[in-house]
């Protein structure tokens, strides 16, 4: 881990080490049911993924956090074309006034894929950001999916920090250096439980595949971090679903999710992948646990 003074130390007893991040295949209902007991595994924090489809609601983030005792609750993220930020903010005090400040707001620009008017995204993000501000969500409640240094710039100036999803620790490394040792830096990172490494691939690759690798942000981005073009086409290689998939036992998965640490990620949000998408990831985050403790 690097041996400086940012966030590592700063965050890691509010948000631990490693957080488990719930993708939205599992469905809510079984999600509220998983919080108490990874709170009770020792994950500080709760990602909650946020599908393409959803307008953003908060509900969901109060019902976890009425579920738990002590974890952080973050969106991953609040897709700013979809929902009100005045909106968001509204809900935000709701929640925070029931149940304590508990609640990270994750927002991010989604894809121009999924966007019809995707114009001046930078200052739709940006002007999100200053209403939330404005309405006295704190700083600190707010982090940025940001990949580019644009928005890493504007996560280190005006919010907590970032939370990168489908990175590399390449890409940790450039997101610590544009952001200064004091942002929280909190990447995600897939990971398969498993003894078999063309199955843990495979799982890997039909995730990263549809829809990752179908939108051109994350495309580019990975480009910029080590990968070709032919990397990045079709299926995916396997060099590129080896580096966003960590597979094997705890251990070699620990392993893994510690290079961003070493990068200069404060925290990792772990994301379990199973060979349906709808099977419970519980299991892989028990056997996990123990290997996570920091």
């Amino acid at each position: 881990m690097r041996e400086t003074e940012h966030g590592t130390r700063r965050h890691a007893q509010q948000f631990g080490t490693y957080g488990a991040w719930l993708n939205p295949s599992s469905g809510d209902h079984a999600r509220i049911g998983y919080a108490p007991e990874l709170e009770d595994l020792g994950f500080r924090t709760i990602w909650l993924g946020i599908g393409a489809g959803t307008r953003g609601s908060l509900d969901l983030i109060e019902q976890v956090v009425s579920h738990t005792r002590t974890a952080m609750v973050a969106s991953a993220i609040i897709n700013v074309w979809r929902i009100d930020p005045h909106s968001v903010a509204y809900r935000y005090h709701q929640i925070v006034d029931r149940h304590g400040p508990r609640v990270v707001l994750g927002i991010g620009l989604g894809h121009p894929e999924r966007v019809e008017d995707y114009t001046s995204p930078y200052r739709v993000l940006e002007d999100f950001v200053d209403i939330l501000l404005a309405q006295r969500v704190p700083a600190e409640a707010i982090v940025l999916a940001a990949l580019s240094a644009r928005t890493l710039r504007l996560a280190s100036a005006r919010t907590l920090g970032a939370h990168p999803y489908l990175t590399v620790p390449e890409h940790t490394r450039r997101a610590r250096d544009i952001m200064g040792d004091n942002a929280f830096l909190a990447p995600e990172h897939k990971v398969v439980l498993t003894d078999n490494p063309s199955q843990g691939r495979e799982i890997g690759r039909t995730m990263v595949r549809d829809p990752y690798l179908q939108l051109r942000n994350y495309r580019k981005n990975l480009q910029r971090h080590g990968f070709t073009e032919t990397d990045v086409a079709g299926a995916g290689s396997d060099r590129l679903i080896d580096a966003l998939v960590a597979s094997g036992d705890p251990s070699a998965i620990r392993r893994r999710l510690d290079d961003h640490l070493t990068a200069g990620a404060d925290h990792v949000g772990v994301q379990v992948l199973t060979a349906e998408p709808t099977n419970s990831p519980m299991p892989a985050f028990r056997a996990l646990a123990q290997h996570l403790r920091a």
